[in-house]
């Protein structure tokens, strides 16, 4: 566990509560948050559940997969304005076809905790191309530093892993780097623990990592993580089924699971203040 925990904290697991995405819908699972006031209160009950950080994506007036910044201030606006302490993370990529300054205005003017820095292009879900090409992120990690957001790395694949090394060496990025192993989606790694001992043993060692699997390899990943001294995210982004055949009802009940399983391992859910120590954010 020391090897592969690298800097995360030995008796603390950061839970991320990925709320939203842009794939899922309301037809695949009711619960799914899809508009800011409804984000707003699943990224309340998370944190009441447990999770330090929320990860969100937000969705047009059609609930079609957006990065409209008027939503993206609403939601993140109603957050704040609760006084809720839970450390915020946005995406960068709300779906495809959007704009680099569409991609980037949300992050550069709300200026949350963290966002999503996907380091590389992918084949995605088989059907199209998730476009992150090198000007982009080079353009987006001058854009994070300017504005004192931390990036998440997420790292589909080992090429992934291997361009944000290249990035920490060439200052693009700054260690210590936050990862977040993502396994399970169509093109990218599969959900086993084979494949998250493998890209966890290529990390740099001065760095975090969290990590969370898409679909029917979620609860192994969960479980793999926790052995290994991980942090873990959860939500209907996802996984739209707590088990099989079961309806999530909403993010809360992945962290409520998080929470007892951690417990056997003799870790507790860390609070946004301890988040904010581990990923050494200001």
């Amino acid at each position: 566990m020391t090897t592969t925990r690298r800097l995360n904290d030995s008796n603390k697991v950061i839970v991320t509560a990925a709320l939203t995405g842009a794939v899922t819908t309301k037809q695949d699972n009711p619960y799914l948050p899809t508009q800011p006031k409804e984000i707003a209160e699943a990224a309340l009950r998370c944190y009441e559940a447990g999770a330090a950080m929320v990860h969100i994506h937000v969705r047009d007036d059609n609930d079609a997969g957006s990065m409209r910044f008027d939503k993206f201030e609403e939601a993140v606006g109603l957050i704040r304005a609760t006084g809720c302490p839970v450390l915020l993370n946005l995406t960068s990529s709300g779906g495809q076809g959007f704009s680099w300054e569409e991609r980037i205005r949300p992050f550069r003017e709300l200026r949350p905790e963290m966002a999503s820095f996907d380091a590389g292009t992918m084949n995605w879900l088989h059907s199209v191309v998730f476009m992150n090409e090198p000007k982009f992120l080079e353009l987006c990690g001058q854009e994070m530093r300017a504005a004192g957001v931390k990036p998440e790395i997420e790292v589909f694949d080992m090429g992934m892993l291997n361009t944000a090394k290249h990035y920490l060496k060439t200052g693009v990025l700054d260690a210590p780097a936050h990862f977040q192993l993502c396994l399970g989606a169509p093109g990218g790694m599969e959900a086993t623990t084979e494949s998250l001992v493998y890209l966890v043993n290529h990390l740099p060692e001065n760095c975090t990592w969290s990590t969370f699997g898409i679909g029917r390899g979620a609860n192994e990943i969960t479980l793999a993580a926790l052995a290994m001294g991980g942090n873990i995210r959860v939500g209907l982004e996802d996984n739209v089924y707590y088990n099989k055949g079961i309806l999530a009802q909403g993010s809360q009940q992945f962290i409520g699971r998080v929470k007892r399983v951690a417990a056997e391992f003799g870790r507790v859910l860390a609070t946004p203040e301890e988040a904010r120590a581990i990923l050494g954010l200001k």
